[in-house]
C-alpha cells in the first residue's frame, strides 16, 4: 500500500514538473508568441545561453491597429545594387526595391524597401523585402540600433506595413551575429510605439 502511495506520488511530482517546464508561450498576438517560441528554443534563439536560460518572454508595445498602415509602394527597377554597411566588417549586397508612401497617425512619410542580392536566390527567399527603420523611441523604449519588419513583393501597388510585428536585429541579443545598419534615410520622425521593445542582457 504504502509502495502504491510513493509510486502514485512520485508520478504526481513528475507530472508537476513537465506542466512547471511546459508554461504556455507568452504573447498577446500569434506574432508575439511564434517569436517568444523561437527565443526560447536553443535551436533557434539568438539569445546568449545564459540570457535564454531564464527567458521569459520579450517586451512588447501593446498591440495597435493604428500602427498597421497601408503603404502605395513605388518601385525603382532601375536601382542599382550597393553594399549596406553591417555591425561587422561584412557586408550585404542590397537594392532599393521600391519607397513606400503612407501616413501614420495623420502625418505622411516614406521608407525605402530593400531587395538583397544573395537572399533572392535561396529557397523560399524570392519574393523577400527588407524594411529596416529608425525612430523616436530608439534608444529609450526600443533597441538603440532600429528595428526590421520583414515584407513580400506584392502583386499590386501597395503594401501593408504592420509595425506590430517589428522585430529587434539578433545584435541587440547577441554582439556575436553581424546585422544591417539601418540607413540613415530610413529614420522616421515619430515615435512607433509597437513592436519588440529593447531587451536587457544579463
Amino acid at each position: 500500500m504504502k509502495q502504491s502511495i510513493l509510486i502514485i506520488c512520485l508520478s504526481f511530482m513528475s507530472l508537476s514538473n513537465c506542466a512547471q517546464k511546459k508554461r504556455p508561450i507568452k504573447g498577446e498576438t500569434e506574432f508575439q508568441r511564434e517569436l517568444n517560441a523561437e527565443y526560447k528554443d536553443a535551436s533557434t534563439s539568438p539569445l546568449k545561453d545564459k540570457d535564454r536560460k531564464q527567458f521569459k518572454g520579450l517586451d512588447f508595445f501593446k498591440f495597435d491597429s493604428t500602427y498597421v498602415v497601408k503603404a502605395i509602394l513605388k518601385r525603382t527597377p532601375n536601382s542599382e545594387w550597393f553594399h549596406m554597411k553591417t555591425t561587422t566588417d561584412r557586408v550585404s549586397k542590397e537594392r532599393v526595391y521600391g519607397v513606400l508612401h503612407f501616413e501614420l497617425k495623420g502625418k505622411k512619410h516614406q521608407l525605402n524597401i530593400y531587395q538583397g542580392k544573395d537572399l533572392m536566390t535561396k529557397e523560399g527567399f524570392e519574393d523577400y523585402l527588407f524594411l529596416p527603420f529608425l525612430d523616436e523611441t530608439n534608444g529609450l523604449e526600443s533597441y538603440g540600433g532600429g528595428r526590421y519588419i520583414d515584407a513580400k513583393i506584392p502583386e499590386g501597388d501597395t503594401l501593408i506595413i504592420d509595425f506590430n510585428k517589428a522585430y529587434n536585429p539578433y545584435c541587440a541579443y547577441n554582439d556575436k551575429y553581424s546585422c544591417p545598419i539601418v540607413p540613415r534615410i530610413n529614420y522616421l520622425k515619430t515615435r512607433v510605439e509597437a513592436g519588440v521593445m529593447g531587451f536587457e542582457k544579463g
